[in-house]
């Protein structure tokens, strides 16, 4: 476990590079900020000359790999960081020099455990693509399949643990401070990081999305996902079909070749809508450089390491909160965030109406080159402070994944609109899903596994209340963690005391 004071000379670190940046400016002129970490946040900035304009994404590239991640996740969350720092923070790109093949070569060896030409009769040393993660090669199977191979770069799994670790760390130093702070939850936002980095670590965890996406989206035919080659797949390897089409960021190169490109945003949402309501399992990175169009206005993704997934209970809120901003019944919205506990209950269901309206009312009926759903989440951002709601860990990804998806669809058609194009859908899911047919499907399942739980119900009242002249029932003994160490553990402890309490007295003098 990484001592206090490593975090601590770590953080010194980076806040002194995100000073020299600028990046800190807003926290610390942010009225809700603490005083004490306003002091801190000013003694890191002490002699650095601070530019005028904060350069935020400039700030977290410095930082590294870790940085760099953790910077794309807050740009979802302009809530916490502010309307201008997550604007900038949308311009990085962990585009980075890619590591040398023989390296690559090597972690492909000791993965497969076998020689490469065995499973490859070629790979190209030059990658398609180099990221903080990993990077790409395209290849040829002994069988003569093109492929896509994308190989961890070594290394990268320690670099992400240290400094996670340091993440974890901070916020639990932070959150106790209570206010604005607590409210938006620190330790959840890094522990929601920690687990879309986890699986973008472990390339079995990313191919296993790409295949159950690709069986949820048999429905959306227009929608590819390319195969997984499973017998060249591992932890640090994944290998994909390759996709032979046109990115959705060259617009010119779609307009030449004959593409129709409102077909190709309708594809877009109505996938990724498909995806989000009907099934709670979206592809969660769907920026342009991931999406690729293929002859039949068709649409293909690749890079599956960042997935999201929302519960049925909370898709049926979505589609009704959605629904109800399309038809302006503002307060059912309402009571869905009251009934979904996203709103404490102290508040007024109509005062929050009323604040909804507020934010939904623009955006009706015009088009998404006018009013986006990315201004309409701002707006939403900006109630969930009146209104004291918390961090909402498994709408975060979907919160990023329809901005992208905005932005992709009306950079291919600026007059879609999105409401329009999304009713459809909701209207059919909403209907399948919460009409009279459904409710009584609904009824009829919970009574049945009601039913099914009957027997082992009676068979634990009889362990708990036995027959007379039994033996009468063990006290339930309360849970104590069993400190092993090995010889001289006195010691060991009096010094770890010693020491932590040599680190409480030097941090109380920093937050003095």
């Amino acid at each position: 476990m990484t001592s206090p004071i490593v975090h601590t000379w770590r953080l010194l670190k980076w806040g002194r590079t995100l000073a020299r940046h600028g990046a800190l400016r807003g926290i610390e002129r942010d009225p809700h900020t603490p005083a004490n970490l306003r002091r801190l946040l000013r003694l890191a900035r002490l002699g650095a000359r601070v530019p005028d304009v904060p350069r935020y994404a400039d700030a977290f590239e410095a930082l590294g790999p870790a940085a760099i991640k953790l910077g794309q996740t807050l740009a979802t969350r302009p809530d916490i960081v502010g309307e201008a720092a997550a604007s900038d923070l949308l311009r990085l790109q962990d585009a980075v020099p890619p590591v040398p093949f023989a390296a690559i070569r090597a972690v492909m060896q000791q993965s497969f455990g076998r020689p490469l030409d065995t499973l490859f009769a070629q790979i190209e040393e030059e990658p398609v693509g180099a990221a903080s993660i990993a990077q790409v090669h395209r290849a040829i199977t002994t069988d003569g399949r093109q492929v896509a191979v994308k190989v961890l770069r070594p290394g990268v799994e320690d670099d992400f643990a240290r400094a996670i670790a340091t993440y974890e760390w901070a916020a639990a130093q932070v959150e106790p401070m209570g206010g604005e702070i607590a409210r938006l939850q620190p330790r959840l936002v890094i522990e929601t990081f920690k687990r879309w980095t986890a699986r973008e670590l472990n390339f079995t965890r990313e191919a296993a999305s790409a295949s159950e996406l690709a069986e949820t989206m048999t429905s959306e035919p227009d929608f590819v996902v390319p195969a997984v080659d499973w017998a060249r797949t591992t932890g640090r390897v994944l290998t994909i079909e390759w996709i032979d089409g046109i990115k959705l960021s060259n617009r010119a190169a779609l307009v030449a070749a004959g593409y129709d490109l409102p077909a190709l945003a309708q594809t877009l949402v109505h996938a990724f809508l498909r995806q989000a309501i009907a099934d709670g399992f979206f592809h969660a990175d769907m920026h342009q450089g991931n999406l690729f169009a293929l002859p039949g206005n068709r649409v293909a993704a690749i890079d599956f390491g960042i997935m999201g997934r929302i519960d049925r209970r909370a898709r049926v809120w979505l589609a009704e909160i959605l629904y109800g901003l399309i038809t302006g019944d503002y307060r059912r919205v309402a009571e869905i965030h009251f009934e979904a506990q996203y709103v404490p209950a102290h508040h007024s269901v109509e005062e929050f109406a009323t604040a909804l309206r507020a934010v939904g009312e623009p955006m009706r009926g015009l088009p998404v080159k006018d009013m986006s759903i990315g201004m309409m989440l701002d707006g939403l951002f900006g109630i969930t402070r009146d209104f004291d709601m918390v961090t909402q860990p498994h709408l975060l990804l979907l919160q990023k994944t329809m901005v992208m998806v905005e932005g992709v669809a009306t950079a291919l058609d600026p007059d879609i609109n999105l409401w329009v194009t999304a009713a459809p859908l909701v209207e059919d899911w909403i209907r399948t899903e919460l009409g009279p047919e459904a409710a009584i499907a609904d009824r009829l399942v919970t009574d049945m596994r009601t039913l099914a739980r009957l027997p082992e119900l009676v068979r634990r009242i009889e362990a708990r209340f036995p027959a007379p002249g039994g033996a009468p029932p063990a006290p339930p003994l309360r849970d104590i963690q069993v400190v092993r160490v090995g010889g001289g553990w006195r010691y060991a402890l009096v010094g770890m005391l010693g020491v932590a309490a040599g680190v409480a007295g030097a941090l109380a003098a920093l937050w003095r």
